[in-house]
């Protein structure tokens, strides 16, 4: 990790990076100006043509370098990844593995970028398609995956053609800074992929929906941040994606095997702490097994060694901070108010810092706070419902649409419940759905776009149709 620091840190930087676990400051790095970073953006456009000229090959080469080299560094970045956002060794070292997996991905994908030939209309002309990047991309990333977020959106950028500006979160900009440099090391030009952290981010945003050398801006964060930037590059017409907020609900049916439902929650619900954009937000357990299901996931969850994410022990880090502590805490309080029951946890952890302790509550209803907030949190609420149609009823019933999972042996209600849920992932006995090679991403207020897969690279290509006329017939 020292090396990788000593090359991305300033001792006198604005920005000041915390361990969330301790309080205490880590690293300092510089912070961009506005002005510095509409330099940046020109730059970056200017260069992105020559980028763009390389052959798919060429790039791929160039990114496979890349990759080799996050994995051979693997040990230092997830060093960094515990340090400041506080996330478990062991599942940071998981999350380098999955980073470089986009990497590895979009190398090759970017090989398979095809057009096409359509049967013409007429005798003398002919219909085609090719596709063409789009051009110079922005990223917002946010803090609870600091290196798979960046790899998710900059390597399709990369792979396509196009030169990216990113903006990571204000209390992760050491992983972005690390895969930056090691990006450089690889061979990608420092102009046509460039990490810019801020104290202040939303003039930023502004800046990159209003740059009319910017094309295409990716955010991944909250849905109020997501409308506002949604709003801001109306202006330009710009392409978007957007991966925003979530209310996953995890649902077990009768027939489940419960052993396996439980194990489940426990993947989805308790990484990284609850900080994730796709975990378990409401928990949702037919009648007739709540009680068996509930005690088999309280004993779980009791157990989880909780303190800071360098201990090989620990499997529950802090939360990112304060505020975050403060949500959580106010969630849950409301909530037992209001009737919930604390089965283990329910409170702030003994350990200082921005800790609390993993939680099981039950007797939730959908009328509590904690029901129809994200939490963002080790908080696993616990709800019943009395049939399948009540199931599909209390899911939906929410304005997002990201993530969803259930568990049934009942091969017809894998089908009725999948096409049924309103989400843009579905876990089917299933915990965990994240993966390079398929399309991640939400419908209703969770965003637009798709990112991995062949999908993912297509966020960063234009499709172009055209027309050859005056082939006449052969003399």
């Amino acid at each position: 990790m020292r090396s990788l620091l000593e090359l991305i840190q300033e001792t006198d930087g604005a920005l000041a990076v915390d361990d969330p676990a301790t309080g205490e400051i880590i690293a300092r790095v510089k912070a961009y100006s506005v002005d510095e970073i509409s330099s940046i953006i020109q730059k970056a456009d200017a260069a992105q043509p020559e980028w763009a000229s390389k052959t798919a090959k060429e790039r791929a080469n160039i990114l496979r370098k890349w990759f080799n080299l996050i994995i051979d560094n693997m040990s230092p970045l997830a060093a960094i990844i515990t340090a400041e956002c506080g996330k478990p060794l062991w599942e940071a070292k998981g999350e380098v593995t999955y980073g470089a997996a986009f990497v590895e991905w979009f190398a090759e994908e970017g090989k398979r970028a095809y057009g096409e030939t359509i049967p013409s209309f007429a005798a003398n002309k002919r219909v085609l398609t090719i596709k063409q990047p789009i051009g110079t991309c922005a990223a917002i990333t946010p803090w609870n995956f600091p290196i798979a977020m960046v790899t998710r959106k900059v390597a399709p950028a990369l792979a396509a053609g196009c030169s990216i500006v990113l903006k990571p979160a204000e209390a992760t900009p050491l992983s972005a800074l690390a895969i930056e440099q090691l990006a450089i090391e690889a061979g990608i030009p420092k102009d046509i992929f460039k990490v810019v952290p801020v104290t202040n981010p939303a003039p930023v945003g502004t800046l990159f929906c209003s740059d009319p050398h910017i094309r295409k801006l990716s955010f991944t964060g909250s849905t109020q941040t997501g409308k506002l930037l949604m709003q801001q590059a109306a202006q330009n017409i710009m392409k978007l994606s957007l991966e925003l907020g979530g209310n996953a609900p995890f649902i077990v049916f009768d027939d489940a095997d419960i052993d396996a439902a439980v194990e489940g929650a426990m993947d989805s619900k308790f990484r990284n702490a609850g900080q994730t954009c796709v975990c378990a937000n409401r928990i949702l357990v037919q009648e007739s097994i709540a009680q068996e299901f509930s005690a088999k996931l309280t004993a779980k969850v009791a157990a989880l060694p909780v303190g800071p994410g360098c201990d090989d022990a620990v499997k529950i880090g802090p939360l990112i901070g304060p505020a975050a502590q403060r949500k959580v805490h106010q969630l849950v309080e409301d909530a037992l108010a209001a009737g919930a029951i604390a089965q283990t946890g329910g409170t702030a952890h003994d350990n200082e810092g921005n800790f609390y302790q993993p939680t099981v509550l039950t007797n939730v209803t959908s009328d509590m706070a904690i029901s129809c907030n994200e939490i963002f949190g080790p908080v696993a609420p616990i709800m019943t419902f009395v049939d399948e149609s009540d199931a599909i009823q209390l899911a939906n019933d929410t304005p997002y649409g990201l993530a969803a999972y259930f568990y049934t042996r009942d091969i017809g209600r894998v089908w009725r419940v999948m096409e049924a849920l309103e989400y843009g992932m579905i876990g089917v006995n299933e915990g965990i759905v994240s993966s390079e090679v398929a399309p991640f991403g939400g419908i209703k207020q969770s965003g637009l776009g798709r990112e991995g897969s062949k999908h993912g690279l297509d966020e960063y290509l234009e499709l172009k149709y055209a027309l050859i006329g005056g082939l006449g017939k052969p003399s």
